[in-house]
């Protein structure tokens, strides 16, 4: 009888003993979630996901109508096209002066033979007058002549350069107010390029590769800017959020490499390698949720462990820890 209650006994201990695991953290599996939403306002005119479904880093999956951009892109452009209609020519004044000029350097030229022809009378009476066949007065009249001939040159000419320089003016106006007026020009041109990138974000694309979680909208439905698409995270590469106490934190410092067990069927459980990449600098109370090596413990510090996923990590699962 006391050899049955003796091997009764150790089974109890050795079952016992099999029952409870010696871990020094516990805690449960977490994944960097990102939520997308939508970077412009309209009519979602496509949307392909689904939850559950995997996409490849900026994958397009869905487009918002961008019909109110592009009309005002084209307004854009239209007034661009609009600047040149408004430059000025100076050809038009440019033509009458230059019919002056030509009136005017015909006038000079008239002038300068008719200087000539005096300066000869002027020179025919003053040997006349040496030989006694002319009189003195007749060549202070020539002489006279001559005086008024190289005035009115003198005045003709500085009529041709005014006209020259109104030429000059005319061109440098016109060419001022054009530079003011294609001064518009390159300001207009960057808000083209600025409306370009805005239909960049009328294109919905997903910003990692990772798996669909939730779908908060659906084709047809109107979106607004940083209104929730639909959220997403990596699943290759998942997080373990642990709590330890302050005994426990001079085992553990990051980059340090730890044992990450999870339940299998059947009361087993599966090793993965895990490591620990951020440890709080401050201390918290212990939250409800959580198991500790000492569960007594006030005070303890979160800590995150980077597990690589195999396919059997799912968000919300709980996982243990050996140091």
């Amino acid at each position: 009888m006391n050899k049955y209650i003796l091997l009764l006994f150790l089974m109890t201990v050795m079952a016992c003993s099999r029952s409870v695991a010696t871990y020094d953290a516990s805690g449960t599996f977490e994944a960097e979630e990102i939520m997308v939403t939508a970077k412009a306002t309209g009519t979602i005119l496509k949307l392909e996901v689904e939850e559950g479904q995997q996409l490849a880093l900026h994958e397009k999956v869905g487009e918002i109508d961008p019909k109110t951009i592009e009309l005002q892109k084209e307004q854009v452009i239209a007034s661009i096209d609009a600047l040149e209609q408004k430059t000025g020519s100076a050809v038009p004044q440019i033509q009458v002066l230059q019919t002056q000029i030509s009136a005017q350097s015909a006038n000079v030229s008239v002038l300068q033979e008719q200087f000539r022809n005096a300066v000869r009378e002027r020179d025919r009476t003053a040997n006349l007058v040496a030989r006694d066949a002319a009189t003195r007065k007749q060549l202070d009249d020539a002489n006279g002549q001559i005086l008024v001939l190289q005035k009115q040159i003198s005045a003709a000419r500085t009529q041709l350069s005014t006209l020259q320089q109104q030429i000059s003016a005319a061109k440098e106006n016109v060419s001022i107010q054009n530079r003011a007026i294609l001064s518009e020009r390159k300001p207009t041109q960057k808000k083209v390029e600025q409306m370009d990138e805005q239909l960049k974000n009328n294109t919905i694309e997903s910003p990692i590769a990772g798996m669909v979680l939730t779908k908060y909208m659906n084709e047809g439905e109107f979106a607004m800017t940083g209104k929730p698409v639909f959220k997403m995270a990596d699943l290759d590469l998942m997080i373990l959020k642990i709590f330890i106490t302050g005994d426990q934190l001079a085992q553990v410092k990051t980059g340090q490499q730890v044992k990450v067990f999870i339940d299998m069927s059947e009361g087993k459980t599966k090793e993965l390698p895990g490591t620990v990449y951020w440890i709080s600098p401050k201390a918290e109370f212990t939250p409800k949720t959580i198991q500790t090596k000492n569960e007594r413990a006030n005070l303890v510090y979160a800590a995150k462990i980077h597990v690589k996923n195999d396919g059997l990590l799912k968000i919300g699962m709980y996982g243990d820890v050996k140091f």
